[in-house]
Formats: structure tokens, C-alpha cells, sequence
């Protein structure tokens, strides 16, 4: 397939600036699979469409303030953005800046201390950060809450919450895994009370998941990496889920990516989700199977991006461009602090 492929127009006044005051008040479009017709309605009515027993994988990362601002000893402005954090007080960066810094290079922080420039991967820069406190510390002093691109405007004081899902927990992304941010309090108690059990995975969602793709033959692209943990007790959940007749729901492409990459295929074709930590590298698109989650719960993601290319494998390819056209015909609100779909996986022969 071609990146061509999953382009569609969208209207730019659709495109969410801002979060709604309530988390679960988001509308979610439920998208059975074809020919059943779609459904509009609302996040905070997501029980009607769970049974007791089932499982809701979430991801627990937690957004850290990772834009950071300093100058060259020369005087230069630079940006850094913070991909990931390493051991040693040592992070993976992209440094927004005129000209390169070459290894060895020192840039003054605007909140103190400097940053050490000690190597470069194509994109990517690891840096050296000397500062008066532990790194984490100083981040959430000094910090900038890094929005996504397609938002603009600056960060403010409401962010720092409703950027942040309410199960956060383990802190390392950069993004949040923004599925998760429709759910407040009071739904997880609905949804507890009625019978739904909830497991985590953590995935650190990385700066590399805004990098367009920018090769049009996309068995040339070479994915991104990004840390995770699929743990003992969820693989336990999962396998009591199934075994009780229950559906495993990801919560977010984070979610499925986490558990597709500690996903572990037989010699008989049956496929078991693993105990699993490290990195992921995993592209998924139309003729992958995902077979980890019975459904899906996401956002509405960007053109010709890899996570509109995960959820055509899911759902469909000819599935989500119906998916879509409806959504943007009833006016739903996309990306990050936008609206949600409810997907089920489609096995309707001839799609892509």
C-alpha cells in the first residue's frame, strides 16, 4: 500500500483546540462491522456497550513537561524537545536550532544548569543534562508542557490536567495516550460497578509518533521505537478474560501496540500475549491481523499517518474511510482532545 492511500481532507474548523470541560461528554461514534450502521453518541454512554466480565486495557503512562529552552554558547536560541528519558540524567532529544551542534557542544538552559550535547542519530540528539536537582524534578520546574503540533497555541494552566489521563502513573511520555483522557472518575466507578475490569499496560508515548511519514512506499518506512511493559498480571487478566467468554478492549493504539509486540504466535496459528519489556518497533497496517483486543477504543488520528494505518488493519480499510467521511459529515471534533470511536475488527473479504 501506499502513504497516498490514507490521505483524506479535513475541514481545519474540526481539528480540537481545546478540551471539553468534561472528560466523558466527548461524542463516540460505536462502528459495529459492515454493513451494520454506525452510531452516534456519547463517551459517558460507552456501558451500554460492554458486558460484565470484559477487560479495558489502559495505558499508564504519564505526560512529563518535556520542552525545554536554553541558548549556544554563541548566543543561538535553541528548543529542545525531550523524546525519551535515559539512565544518568541523559535524554534523547530534537533540538530546534539554526545551525547543528556538534558532540560536545554546551547549551545554557533558560532555567538553569546546561545541557552537554554527547551524540547524534539522524534526527535525534542525546544530551547530558547538569543541573541543581534530579532531572524529573527540574522538568516539572522548569518545563513546558508539550502540546501536539496541530494545536496551536501555547500551553495553559488547564492542560496540565486534561493532558493527563486520570489513571497516570508511571511518568516517561511526551504525548498522552489521548484515548484514555475521555475517562473520568465517575465513569471508571459506572463501569466498575457494572462488572467491567480494567488492566494497564505502560507504553511512553515518544515524540516520534507526530513524525510524518515521508516515504510514499511504505514498505520502505522504518518505525519509530518506543518503550514498554506488558506485565505478568495483565497477561494473567487477559487469559482469565478470555477463558470466563469475556472481550478484551484496548483502550488507545498505544494499548494495542504495547500488546501486539508482546504478542507470541504458535506453531498451530493461536497467538497468547506474553509477559514483555523493552522497546517496540512494531508497523502495523492493512494485512496485519491484530488479534490481542476484541475492540478498540481511539481517537480520530491524522492523514496518511501510521496510526490511521493501524486502525484500517483493525477495522478495515474501506471500514474507516466510511469511518471517517461520517465523522466529518456530523461535524466530530478529531485529533488529540477530540472525539472517540468505538471499533470492532471487520472480516469482510476484499478489504484492503
Amino acid at each position: 500500500m501506499k502513504k497516498s492511500d490514507f490521505h483524506y481532507d479535513l475541514p481545519p474548523e474540526l481539528i480540537a483546540q481545546t478540551a471539553l470541560t468534561e472528560r466523558s461528554a466527548s461524542r463516540l461514534l460505536v462502528v459495529p462491522p459492515a454493513p451494520q450502521q454506525f452510531v452516534d453518541t456519547h463517551f459517558n454512554h460507552l456501558g451500554e456497550w460492554l458486558r460484565p466480565g470484559d477487560l479495558l486495557v489502559f495505558n499508564d503512562t504519564r505526560v512529563f513537561p518535556a520542552r525545554l529552552f536554553g541558548a549556544k554558547e554563541t548566543g543561538g536560541r535553541v528548543e529542545i524537545m525531550i523524546e525519551r528519558l535515559l539512565p544518568g540524567e541523559r535524554a534523547r532529544v530534537q533540538l530546534g536550532v539554526s545551525k547543528t551542534p556538534k558532540p560536545g557542544a554546551i547549551i545554557n538552559l533558560d532555567g538553569g544548569g546546561h545541557a552537554v550535547v554527547e551524540d547524534r542519530d539522524d534526527a535525534f540528539f542525546t544530551i547530558r543534562l547538569e543541573v541543581d536537582t534530579s532531572l524529573e524534578h527540574y522538568l516539572n520546574r522548569v518545563g513546558k508542557l508539550p502540546l501536539p503540533p496541530y494545536i496551536e497555541r501555547d500551553p495553559d494552566e488547564a492542560d496540565l490536567t486534561r493532558y493527563q489521563t486520570v489513571f497516570a502513573k508511571n511518568t516517561g511520555a511526551v504525548a498522552a495516550p489521548t484515548a484514555g483522557l475521555h475517562f473520568d472518575d465517575a465513569l471508571m466507578e459506572t463501569l466498575r460497578n457494572a462488572g467491567v475490569e480494567f488492566g494497564y499496560v505502560t507504553l511512553h508515548v515518544g515524540a516520534g509518533t507526530f513524525q510524518p511519514v515521508r516515504v510514499e512506499n511504505l514498505n520502505e518506512h522504518v518505525m519509530h521505537r518506543e518503550w514498554i511493559n506488558v506485565g505478568a498480571e495483565l497477561v494473567e487478566q487477559i487469559e482469565r478474560t478470555r477463558a470466563n467468554g469475556g472481550r478484551v478492549i484496548g483502550v488507545g493504539t498505544t494499548v494495542v501496540r504495547a500488546l501486539e509486540t508482546a504478542t507470541r504466535h504458535g506453531e498451530n496459528g493461536d497467538a497468547h500475549v506474553k509477559p514483555f519489556s523493552g522497546e517496540s518497533q512494531i508497523f502495523i497496517l492493512p494485512g496485519y491481523v491484530i488479534t490481542s483486543v476484541d475492540a478498540m477504543i481511539t481517537n480520530f488520528h491524522l492523514p496518511e499517518s501510521t496510526l490511521l494505518m493501524m486502525v484500517s488493519a483493525f477495522a478495515g480499510f474501506d471500514r474507516i474511510r466510511e469511518t471517517y467521511a461520517h465523522a466529518i459529515e456530523q461535524k466530530y471534533r478529531f485529533f488529540s482532545y477530540g472525539d472517540a470511536m468505538l471499533l470492532w475488527p471487520n472480516k469482510q473479504e476484499g478489504d484492503a
